[in-house]
């Protein structure tokens, strides 16, 4: 099965309805590899359709990226164009919603001395602060989508012909992004109604801490007092509902910076930037790493931890549990898009202000910080989730509430 033969009018409309949800008279901006130019088309269709003012697309190639951190001098690697970082900041400025397609490699560059990948990827992160800043505080509208590529779906389903394992991974996309039956849409808006039930469950237990148990993992994590747990459904500055994430199964708030203690195994493997990380841990003390290790590219774990001082604190703490419908499919997608909804995870870096109740005080990292947030350049999920794993809550009033029991949610939805 080619790409063009794919019929993808469904994903289309759930990016466009459900994920940045564009609105009359907006413009969109899309990201996307060279091969997802059919379902970008369909995107631009629907997108118009929806009202929208205009549709612009940034097309990237995973293969000259490769070349680039192959062969590019040092000093070209610490280079990012300023006015790409700009006009991406001037769009977000201006009311621009943004949809991310996904489809890569999930072992791209491997090989590559991770120093050099670490090199571009902090260039680009520096550069493009300004505009991430409006995707962090849920300012803008975006939303990621992804679609099947060759690179993508050999890794996913090995030994297969190439028609077959494409067709194997579209299918495998299409259910666990929930575009099947004769509304997806409407599903849509089911499942985040679900999800925020789910949220507003941990909200009302007014929670100080969580205290995760399973093989290699006794931690404890702290939450900041005016922490949100949040789900599928933000809200933008201009009063937009949209979906970050297509698909999405978790619910999700921030840690307080300084209250990480213990030690947490990673139970999936993590692809980040083009090379796959497995068997990570990771030891905290008053919220920071203070040891770590891999089973597999324990120099790109390094890199990434290293990346800044903000780096060696979690930013988000999400519960996803195994029953999930992506999880009950058994497929490792070696993509983080689909595999942290398969599992708990937290991520290293950068926390959502949105996740507190006063965000609207935030008015600087500092105060950000103050609040219990943290701060960096990167911000990267890891899963910690699994069929032994058990989490209780400390309720501010020392109360303790079993959260998950065996990997699952202990309260029925």
């Amino acid at each position: 099965m080619s790409l063009s033969e794919v019929d993808f009018g469904a994903m289309a409309e759930v990016a466009v309805s459900v994920g940045v949800n564009v609105q009359p008279g907006q413009r969109l901006v899309i990201m996307a590899p060279i091969e997802a130019a059919p379902l970008v088309r369909k995107v631009a269709e629907a997108a118009y359709g929806a009202g929208a003012k205009s549709v612009r697309t940034w097309f990237g190639d995973d293969l000259l990226q490769k070349i680039t951190l192959e062969r590019a001098p040092e000093e070209g690697l610490k280079e990012f164009p300023a006015w790409l970082a700009d006009g991406f900041a001037q769009e977000a400025a201006e009311g621009c919603c943004f949809l991310s397609v996904l489809g890569s490699d999930p072992d791209l560059l491997a090989g590559i001395p991770p120093e050099r990948t670490a090199i571009a990827t902090n260039a680009a992160q520096a550069a493009m602060a300004p505009f991430r800043n409006y995707i962090m505080t849920g300012q803008v509208a975006w939303s990621i989508i992804s679609l099947p590529t060759w690179p993508w779906a050999k890794r996913v389903f090995p030994g297969l012909p190439e028609d077959e394992a494409v067709d194997r991974l579209w299918q495998a996309i299409r259910q666990a992004s929930r575009i099947e039956g004769e509304d997806p849409v409407a599903s849509w808006k089911a499942h985040v109604a679900q999800l925020q039930r789910r949220a507003d469950w941990l909200n009302d237990l007014e929670i100080d801490r969580l205290h995760y148990r399973a093989k290699g993992t006794d931690l404890t994590v702290g939450l900041p007092p005016t922490h949100l747990w949040a789900a599928a459904g933000q809200t933008n500055a201009a009063g937009t509902v949209y979906v970050a994430n297509i698909p999405t199964e978790e619910v999700f708030t921030l840690p307080d910076r300084s209250r990480v203690d213990g030690t947490v195994q990673s139970t999936m493997p993590l692809s980040h930037s083009g090379q796959v990380i497995e068997g990570i841990r990771l030891t905290f003390k008053e919220g920071r790493i203070v040891s770590y290790s891999a089973d597999r590219a324990a120099g790109n774990l390094k890199e990434l931890i290293e990346t800044d001082e903000g780096s060696h604190y979690l930013g988000e703490v999400a519960l996803v549990p195994v029953d999930s419908p992506i999880s009950r499919s058994e497929t490792l997608f070696y993509n983080t898009l689909f595999d942290e909804n398969a599992s708990c995870h937290l991520a290293i870096g950068r926390a959502y202000p949105f996740t507190l109740k006063d965000a609207q005080e935030v008015s600087s990292d500092e105060v950000f910080m103050e609040k219990g947030g943290n701060v960096s350049l990167t911000h990267v999920d890891f899963m910690v989730g699994a069929a032994d794993l058990d989490i209780d809550a400390i309720t501010k009033g020392g109360q303790s509430v079993p959260i998950f029991r065996s990997g699952n949610w202990a309260k029925p939805a």
